[in-house]
This record gives structure tokens, C-alpha cells and sequence, in this order.
């Protein structure tokens, strides 16, 4: 969830996944490392965090694939950007610390299946992801993005979840969020540049204006430097997306989810989609590419597959309304 500047801002054994997250994994030798989260439904999902993903995959359709941009079809590849700081079960590296793996880039595959393309993935900083599409060198962006109207003036969207942002706490903190009032006098972690930051920012400003304190807002180079700060009690809370606090969460017992919010603020239900260059030909075809697999339930397969069942959507939509400028 980004903010309004054009920057946006997902047992028997330890792991570390994306050079920043440390979780508590159920080694099972014969899928070759697993871990469980829990699902939607309050049932327990095993996820592969092997190199062997088994993805699940789907045929090129040629009627969508001839829609691609003759530049990129021609190439026979698919520059997926991702950032390098994101966590599971978003982006992350698998037990070999080097295979990329996770929901999204799950979902970038699929699209990649159906038009007919090799995904070539590179890792960047969460501003050069926009740096980089802005420039061409990307051609598409899967890495938790939500849609805003300010974005839209520079960049395309096709989407394909929903988009809810989590305040994380330590386990047993009896901390309930769900509004500025329970952050008053609060400290806070948040990413820079992140529409997470945005709302905690407006809801500090209503706290001084309703004469309670304001948040302490902290930032913090990495999220393992953030999970740190949340075990040793530097901070209360930690306010992300939604899929890595509540993975972090079942996955280490550790830490709780205490209150959730739509990432597109009071006045919309957030949405998190895939992003190009504006009018450079690509988002139509990707947005059929979704629909498809939606259609097909692939995509449903991806998403129970990561314990994220909760955060689908009946149909991607081409630039729909996004988070409001002023959110107010």
C-alpha cells in the first residue's frame, strides 16, 4: 500500500527467505522443505518452500498471445521486476536461498504461460521497480503494487488480488487496532514510501487534531531489522500488507495479527495489480492472460497454494479506481 508521492510501496528447523524474513519450517524430506500457515477457512496449508515448486501451469492461449507487443513477442520473454526486500509469501528466496519463489511470482508464470512467453525475473529496490518500468527495461511489475490515481498517470494496471493491509504485534500483546485512536502514543514501524506509511501518517495528524498523542513512526532498513525491533519490544507495532504479516505470524507464532484495514484507505477496497508502462500495449493482453486462468481456476489453485484464498478477485479490471489522491 504506497503513498501518494509516485514511489510505492508482501519447526524443525530455521530458514531464512528473502535474505529477511526468519520463519520456523515443518521439514518434511520427502517434499523437500514445507512450511504451514494457516488458511482462510482456519484449516492449516502445507507450503512448499523447496526450489522444486511444482508450479501450477497453464496453456498459451494464441488469441491473447498475439496481442503482445511485437517488440516483446518477438523476443520470447517476459522482464518481470520484483523487489528485493519483499517476504513470504509475496517474493521470497526458497530454502536454497537463491530460487525465487512465492504468490507472485506464481502469478507472473501463469501470465507468462498464457501469452507464450519465458519469464525473465530480476530483483530491485522498491523505487527502481518504478524507475525501472518508467524506463523499459521492465516490462511488468508483480510485487504486492496498489492501484492510485496518481500512479495511473504514469503507469497501466491489470488487477488480481485484494489488497489489506495488517498491524502486526508480539503474541499476547492484547494490542486491537482498528482505527487512529488505537495508535495514539504508539510506536509504529512502517516502509518508507509505502501507502501503509501514508495512512499511518494521516492517522497521527487526526490523533493531534482529536487532541490525543500522536505515533512515533519508525523506519527500518530491512524487515529483518523490523522483526527484530517488534521481538525486543523497541517497537509496537508493525503496519504491512497483510499476506506477510499473517504468514509471519502462523508460520512462527511469534507474532499476531491485531487488526487489519483496506489498503486503499476508509473510502475503497485496495487492490493489488500488475503494473506496466503506461500505453505501451501490454496491460490489455495480461489482463486477459488473468481473466483466463481466473476462468480456469488455476489462478484459485495459486492462491490456496500460498494460504491467500481470501484475497481473490472475481475478474482482473483494467484501471479501475484506485486509492483516492487525497484518501480523504
Amino acid at each position: 500500500m504506497r503513498t501518494t508521492t509516485l514511489w510505492t510501496r508482501t519447526a524443525a528447523a530455521t530458514i531464512t527467505l528473502a535474505g529477511s524474513l526468519t520463519l520456523a519450517a515443518c521439514g518434511n524430506p520427502s517434499e523437500g522443505g514445507s512450511t504451514e500457515v494457516a488458511a482462510t477457512s482456519g484449516t492449516r496449508t502445507k507450503i512448499n518452500i523447496s526450489p522444486d515448486q511444482r508450479r501450477v501451469t497453464t496453456p498459451k492461449v494464441d488469441a491473447i498471445a498475439a496481442k503482445v507487443p511485437a517488440e516483446i513477442r518477438d523476443r520470447g520473454t517476459l522482464k518481470l521486476v520484483t523487489s528485493s526486500d519483499s517476504s513470504a509469501p509475496l517474493n521470497f528466496y526458497a530454502n536454497d536461498n537463491k530460487t525465487v519463489i512465492g504468490v507472485e511470482t506464481d502469478i507472473a508464470h501463469l501470465v507468462a504461460d498464457v501469452l507464450g512467453l519465458k519469464l525473465q525475473s530480476a530483483p530491485a529496490s522498491w523505487e527502481n521497480i518504478f524507475v525501472g518500468l518508467s524506463s523499459g527495461k521492465f516490462d511488468i511489475g508483480l510485487n504486492n503494487i496498489t492501484v492510485t490515481e496518481e500512479r495511473k498517470d504514469i503507469y497501466d494496471f491489470a488487477t488480481y488480488r485484494k489488497d489489506d493491509l495488517a498491524f502486526e504485534a508480539k503474541k499476547g500483546s492484547g494490542f486491537k487496532v482498528s482505527g487512529p485512536s488505537d495508535v495514539a502514543g504508539k510506536t509504529v514501524a512502517v516502509g518508507s514510501g509505502t501507502n501503509q506509511e501514508k495512512l499511518l501518517v494521516e492517522w497521527s495528524k487526526e490523533n493531534e487534531q482529536a487532541g490525543r498523542k500522536p505515533v512515533n513512526i519508525k523506519y527500518y532498513q530491512s524487515q529483518t531489522d523490523t522483526n527484530l525491533a517488534l521481538a525486543s519490544g523497541r517497537i509496537d507495532l508493525y503496519l504491512g500488507p497483510n499476506p506477510s504479516a499473517a504468514y509471519r505470524a502462523a508460520a512462527t507464532g511469534k507474532t499476531e495479527v491485531v487488526g487489519t484495514y483496506s489498503g486503499g484507505g476508509k473510502t475503497i477496497q485496495g487492490l493489488i495489480a500488475a503494473t506496466t508502462k503506461k500505453g505501451n500495449g501490454l496491460i490489455q493482453p495480461v489482463a486477459d492472460a488473468l481473466n483466463v486462468v481466473i476462468k480456469s481456476g488455476a489462478y484459485a489453485k495459486v492462491l490456496d497454494r500460498w494460504g491467500l484464498a481470501g484475497e481473490a478477485v472475481p475478474r482482473s479490471e483494467i484501471n479501475p479506481p484506485g486509492l483516492p489522491r487525497t484518501n480523504k
